[in-house]
């Protein structure tokens, strides 16, 4: 009887209760190490700030990230992400940042000072590995099939104003392995509106982006709202850079602007076959 009490016990701590929620734990530690990164204090406080808006941890899982990725970050900007992605990245993955070259471009003001960051903490980003990245002139990212995964938030409309938004996608698809991941985030135009109709307001249409990125051979595997915000009409004035962070109007209406916050934004998970 004894052998048959112990045996039950043993029966019942290994079936699960039924109705409890069950947990999956993270293998990946990327949980904990986005948690890390988020309140490294090699962050800058106005950074810190944004998090509301741009809900990076929720955002990166979404993609699927783990500590032991090659990732290619386009046009990091001023290096927001890249606050977050270096530590992550640090010790067991590659971050590659392909930045506007700091001179002869028009957002290479961002690059100077992405440049100086890199520079006053190696310990955080002196694994991060930086090339130039100007299409058409200059879109090697890579060895082709060499990155798991390629990052670009709110960088879109830029290359579609130059029309060169086909030839970004391209070169992603180049230096992404087979199953790699695209993760995009861009200003979602209103339902129904063009290309045309939003060129000047750094607003994209999520249909025409899908198409494009279809077009260069990607498959669409994931859309998320994470990023989204109702309470942008995005009917502004100056197109999304009316909007903070970049207050284009000035102290017009900065009140009104405030409230609305950061721009609705898509957010889209895509592979390479």
């Amino acid at each position: 009887m004894r052998k048959h009490l112990l045996f039950y016990s043993a029966l019942l701590l290994c079936t699960p209760i039924l109705g409890a929620p069950q947990v999956t734990p993270d293998i990946s530690g990327i949980d904990g190490a986005l948690d890390q990164a988020l309140q490294g204090s090699w962050r800058d406080s106005v950074n810190v700030a944004r998090d509301q808006y741009r809900h990076p941890k929720q955002t990166l899982e979404f993609f699927g990230l783990t500590p032991n990725m090659t990732v290619v970050q386009l046009w990091p900007g001023t290096g927001w992400y890249t606050q977050i992605l270096a530590p992550v990245l640090r010790d067991h993955g590659q971050l590659i940042d392909a930045a506007v070259p700091a001179k002869g471009d028009p957002e290479s003001d961002g690059t100077v000072k992405y440049l100086a960051m890199l520079k006053r903490n190696p310990e955080i980003y002196g694994k991060v590995k930086v090339v130039d990245f100007s299409p058409p002139a200059k879109t090697d990212l890579g060895p082709d099939g060499s990155a798991d995964m390629v990052l670009t938030f709110r960088n879109l409309h830029n290359w579609q104003s130059r029309g060169q938004l086909n030839k970004v996608f391209q070169a992603v698809f180049k230096v992404l392995k087979h199953g790699g991941v695209l993760g995009v985030v861009e200003h979602r135009a209103a339902p129904g509106k063009s290309v045309a109709q939003v060129f000047k307001t750094g607003y994209m249409p999520v249909d025409y982006v899908i198409q494009e990125a279809e077009k260069a051979g990607f498959r669409l595997v994931g859309q998320s709202e994470i990023n989204a915000n109702p309470k942008d009409t995005k009917d502004h004035p100056r197109g999304v850079w009316t909007l903070p962070p970049t207050y284009a109007e000035g102290d017009a209406d900065h009140a009104k602007y405030h409230a609305i916050g950061e721009s609705d934004r898509m957010t889209l998970k895509f592979v390479k076959p």
